[in-house]
């Protein structure tokens, strides 16, 4: 240990051998706001990810559609989409607006078409299923066609699995006698459960041939979902596809679906880190204080190592290293206390959201080494800068006016 070092510590330390009161203050200081930084971020991230995974369990990577209405030759289409590099699966899909009426209630849901033999190669639905299976939408002909519906859904209507909903479609026939909405009874195979109360409560999924037929399409589909091979790339492989089909074919990749949320998010991530990063900036304060005062209170001590031939830059590194070890310790105690927090919060879900407010019904936390690297080497350069003052003012202490009166 160098002389520096040496007197550092002994200046840090109370009568008692441990550290003083105003240190002890500056060290929570750091501590509290590197472990609120890494809580909240942690938090965010987690919400951040658990929304995406959320909404890529129901929804494709991307879309494949068809400006002025439905697509028709949609089977070749798809083959030459498959053809993409970074394509895994491509599977038809009819989207639509609808009612559904029950024996106790009415709503508006939005309807889905889907393929039961090529669907799961593409959106992970099986995996939200509480209730049935996808391949119980393809029924016998005796029987009512089958619909999965969201558990929020279900509730609203006061139906179970096994019971029988009707679907009525805005686009009706015309007839003599006006316009007659579109009715048809379906028979509930499967109830699904996404973690989102939006989905939950208004998606619904039928069989694509039905669909076609609800809707009257014939042969058309509303578009094609394709899955790719990394998420990240979908608005990359996606302007290829829309380029090499050409109008009046175009795309839709989910991070343009969902621009306004994911932005949202990552503003919000931004300003509370600004935000929160202020609580550091509050305990370095109390550093400068901390160490202001013990320049004063040590000012004899510094003129006598002075004159016993320390240099500037010696007694400048006194309090150098003292602010080292307190943001050190701080930021220890700190990334500490957030990763134990953050394991708390993710193991026992102590804290519960309601779910037709949220997108969620518990704290998702998500630890990113990256994020917490950043979170402890900010309050390590804010800890060190904050000793910039009170150390220049003990370098430039005059040893002759220090011990004058001694």
């Amino acid at each position: 240990m160098g002389f520096s070092e040496y007197i550092a510590i002994r200046y840090l330390r109370g009568t008692r051998g441990l550290f003083s009161l105003g240190t002890l203050i500056s060290i929570g200081g750091v501590a509290l706001g590197v472990t609120t930084l890494i809580v909240v971020l942690s938090v965010i991230t987690g919400f951040h990810n658990d929304i995406k995974r959320k909404i890529l369990g129901t929804n494709s990577h991307l879309m494949v559609l068809r400006s002025g209405g439905g697509m028709e030759k949609w089977a070749e289409i798809k083959e030459k989409v498959k053809g993409f590099p970074g394509v895994e699966a491509v599977t038809p899909f009819v989207y639509s607006q609808a009612m559904v009426t029950s024996k106790t209630n009415v709503m508006g849901v939005a309807l889905r078409g889907i393929d039961p033999k090529s669907i799961s190669a593409v959106v992970d639905l099986a995996r939200n299923l509480k209730e049935g299976q996808i391949s119980e939408l393809e029924r016998k002909r005796e029987a009512p066609p089958g619909i999965i519906i969201g558990q929020e859904l279900a509730r609203l209507l006061g139906v179970i699995r096994e019971d029988r909903i009707n679907l009525i479609s805005p686009l009706g026939s015309l007839t003599p006698f006006g316009m007659i909405p579109r009715m048809k009874e379906f028979q509930v195979v499967g109830i699904f459960d996404s973690g989102m109360y939006e989905y939950d409560s208004s998606l619904t999924f039928i069989h694509l041939a039905e669909a076609q037929k609800f809707f009257d399409l014939g042969s058309k589909v509303t578009g094609l979902e394709v899955r790719v091979r990394k998420i990240e790339e979908a608005d990359r492989i996606g302007a290829q596809i829309s380029l090499d089909l050409g109008y009046p074919f175009y795309t839709r990749d989910w991070k343009e679906m969902n621009r306004n949320l994911f932005s949202a998010l990552r503003l919000e991530k931004a300003v509370m880190f600004v935000i929160l990063i202020l609580i550091v900036l509050v305990a370095s304060f109390n550093i400068i204080a901390n160490l202001t005062m013990l320049v004063t209170e040590k000012g004899k001590e510094i003129g006598i190592l002075k004159a016993m031939g320390a240099s500037a830059r010696g007694i400048m590194r006194i309090f150098l290293f003292e602010g080292f070890i307190i943001g050190f310790t701080g930021t220890v105690l700190g990334l500490g206390g957030g990763l134990g927090l953050c394991w708390i919060l993710k193991r026992y879900h102590i804290i519960e959201l309601p779910a037709d407010i949220y997108y969620i019904t518990t704290f998702p936390v998500e630890t990113r080494i990256g994020e917490v690297l950043l979170v402890c080497c900010t309050a390590l350069f804010i800890s060190l800068v904050a000793t910039l003052y009170p150390s220049l003012k003990a370098a430039r202490k005059d040893p002759v006016e220090a011990i004058r009166y001694e």
